[in-house]
């Protein structure tokens, strides 16, 4: 009975974790550029001699669904969708390199390109500062070029180029701030491989029905661990009773 106690007890836990993960997924449906969550559970036995039959279910991996989101045409010159694989490089509050597939940008009071977030956007030579009174386009390869006010047509000055990254998904892990950094903390190498889609953002890869039919599942999952604990608890009381009359 130690046994259902202890599996139905840590897995109604881990279920209740993997709603909440779900739940995050679901309000960030049509969040720009969102990495769905995944979590994978696995029995482990407590090690020990007096316990050779109880198991834990425990969290053995918190990943990410990489796959692509769809591309949603905005026609806004600061919006750029990833084509395919890759990333954007952007700076984090502390100076350190994360990496977004949010590409809807804006240029803060400062002229300096940035996510909708407030991140700078990182270039070859770092944060991409942005010329006053000037119109802005970014190509497909990333490079970002300005139109001054008043001159001739089709006169552009290159004023930088995005940091386009491509490294293993294996590589990175997710932050709290919901952006990806290499596991080992080293600043990706640029990729040219990497292509933009202008005038689009990518809309979160969260299938909304499928993530509410997993939390339906869930919570039926979750209700069978409590039946299972309501059970244990009425064995032992008819074994208690059993034992007292004897």
């Amino acid at each position: 009975m130690d046994r259902l106690i202890y599996v139905a007890m840590t897995g109604a836990k881990q279920i209740l974790e993997q709603q909440a993960t779900t739940t995050h997924n679901l309000a960030n449906a049509a969040t720009t550029g969102f990495r769905a969550q995944l979590d994978t559970f696995r029995a482990v036995p407590v090690v020990g001699s007096p316990l050779p039959t109880r198991a834990f279910a425990v969290d053995s991996t918190v990943g990410s669904d990489f796959s692509v989101g769809p591309i949603q045409q905005t026609g806004r010159d600061l919006d750029v969708a990833v084509q395919g694989q890759g990333w954007i490089a952007v700076e984090r509050p502390d100076g350190s390199e994360a990496y977004t597939r949010s590409g809807s940008l804006k240029i803060n009071e400062n002229g300096v390109l940035q996510t909708q977030g407030g991140l700078n956007v990182l270039g070859d030579g770092g944060p991409i500062s942005i010329p006053p009174d000037v119109k802005i386009s970014i190509a497909k390869d990333g490079t970002v070029s300005s139109v001054l006010g008043g001159s001739t047509p089709g006169t552009t000055i290159e004023v930088g180029r995005l940091k386009l990254v491509n490294p293993e998904e294996t590589n990175l892990v997710r932050g709290d701030d919901g952006l990806f950094s290499t596991k080992d903390g080293d600043p990706a190498e640029a990729d040219a491989n990497v292509t933009l889609i202008g005038g689009a953002v990518e809309g979160s890869n969260v299938n909304v029905v499928d993530a509410m039919v997993t939390m339906i599942s869930l919570s039926r999952q979750f209700e069978m661990h409590m039946e299972s604990l309501k059970r244990a608890e009425s064995n032992d009381t008819k074994a208690s009773e059993f034992l007292a009359l004897n």
